[in-house]
């Protein structure tokens, strides 16, 4: 997300980073940030508040008097974006009497059913609440089918209705249903609707207030541009929309959704879905995507996905095998590291986070792949627990087989074994999870709650 804005904006900015500016060479500089946002397909209103803003701050004592120009222009862009996005991060409203209510409403195909069940596994990973999930789309049959199956996945509750005929009372069975097991949250998942269907609105509104949910949350697929946030206006003047969850924003390049969506509804930004996968839902911060647009990276974030997901068992285990104990490092060792690096989203999930690895050439970011670490898991589990605790007796013959039971060549095993040797030497300064998190906050920008430093 955001790849081809980060690329321009950067270019347009690295220019200003030293040397003295004036309210000519600023001028160009706010043109081109101004086509970089158009074409990222921000909207027109957006773009054009977006500009002003920064050229009133950026031609006064702000900018030209600063001992540092060319940063403190920086900033100013940093913080209009976060004006753009939203400012502040809003979280959910947990805080009403249990079951507390969440109503998803949305366009067909937008990912609704997919986002209740993403914010199912978000809400008990996260906030340890016992979840009820909850269809009333009497249009889909498929849809019950499909969330009861999330349900299962994410090991959450399910209700299906007793009765598919009238979505109101779908929703207030459900409802009661939630009270009798004693659920901390209800989500709600709607049927697909246009804004311009006056009889599917009058619906969604009943529904609302049947059951008076705490957050009302607008699902919309990010790849629509600026449309999503005409739609989600157009939502927001029928329902009273909580925030807003951005679907797919893996697959848009662009990011003007996300820009645009905050500024024209009002309504904050809660959550971006990321891939297919259950845990592929991230709480939205303003100020982490504004540094990640400007390829500063978010290192807090990154640090604060280790902390979850990197099983301290395994560090401590792993820890053990540092410095002289370096050579016990084996390759069950080594699948437990690649594992790892998966649950945290992949090589490209981290190195978004990391600052200016946008910057990175083309050729770089190929080489980068996370099929390629797949590909080195399936090597190792190719392997008896003899060869991955000591590698060195793989021989030829042993080559041929491990590569044919993973489907691969040679080649790709003694890369794999080449790649283990350098690992070992590497585990003499490597250390567990603490450590990988100190290192983290080591990184430019790691101290700095947007995850960028500006050097002011």
């Amino acid at each position: 997300m955001f790849d081809q804005l980060s690329q321009r904006l950067t270019q347009s900015l690295n220019r200003l980073r030293s040397g003295r500016l004036t309210e000519a060479n600023i001028e160009e500089t706010l043109r081109e940030v101004r086509i970089a946002l158009l074409e990222a397909d921000v909207a027109l209103p957006v773009v054009k508040a977006f500009i002003d803003r920064a050229r009133s701050r950026a031609v006064g004592q702000e900018v030209l008097g600063s001992l540092k120009p060319g940063q403190a222009m920086v900033k100013v862009v940093h913080d209009e974006l976060k004006v753009a996005l939203g400012e502040a991060s809003v979280p959910l409203d947990l805080s009403h009497q249990a079951p507390v209510v969440i109503l998803l409403a949305g366009l067909q195909g937008a990912g609704k059913t997919t986002t209740a069940g993403k914010l199912a596994q978000w809400l008990g990973a996260r906030e340890n609440k016992k979840v009820l999930l909850a269809s009333c789309d009497r249009y889909r049959p498929a849809a019950i089918d499909q969330l009861e199956t999330l349900a299962s996945s994410v090991g959450c509750l399910f209700h299906r209705a007793s009765q598919t005929e009238n979505a109101v009372a779908m929703a207030s069975e459900a409802l009661d249903q939630a009270k009798r097991q004693f659920a901390d949250v209800l989500i709600v998942d709607t049927a697909g609707r246009l804004a311009i269907d006056e009889p599917m609105m009058a619906e969604i509104r009943d529904i609302e207030r049947a059951i008076s949910p705490s957050e009302v949350l607008f699902v919309v697929d990010a790849m629509t541009g600026q449309d999503a946030a005409n739609t989600a206006k157009a939502f927001h003047e029928a329902l009273p929309l909580t925030g807003v969850v951005l679907t797919k924003t893996d697959g848009d390049a662009r990011g003007g959704a996300a820009l645009s969506v905050a500024a024209i509804t009002g309504a904050p930004i809660k959550f971006l879905g990321v891939g297919e996968k259950l845990d592929g839902l991230e709480a939205f911060y303003p100020d982490r995507l504004a540094s990640r647009i400007l390829g500063m990276g978010d290192v807090l974030s990154l640090v604060e996905e280790v902390e979850r997901t990197v099983d301290e068992k395994k560090a401590k285990k792993l820890a053990t095998k540092t410095g002289k104990g370096a050579k016990r490092f084996g390759l069950d060792d080594m699948r437990d590291q690649l594992q790892q690096m998966e649950s945290l989203g992949g090589m490209s999930a981290m190195l978004d986070k990391l600052p200016g690895m946008g910057q990175l050439p083309e050729q770089a970011k190929s080489r980068l792949d996370d099929q390629h670490n797949r590909r080195l898991i399936a090597v190792i589990n190719s392997m008896t627990p003899k060869e991955r605790r000591y590698p060195d007796i793989i021989n030829g013959s042993r080559k041929r087989r491990i590569a044919a039971g993973a489907g691969t060549d040679i080649q790709m095993v003694n890369r794999l074994l080449k790649q283990h040797r350098q690992m070992q030497k590497m585990m003499k300064k490597a250390g567990s999870k603490t450590a990988m998190t100190k290192l983290l906050r080591r990184l430019p920008g790691g101290g700095m709650p947007g995850g960028g430093g500006f050097g002011l």
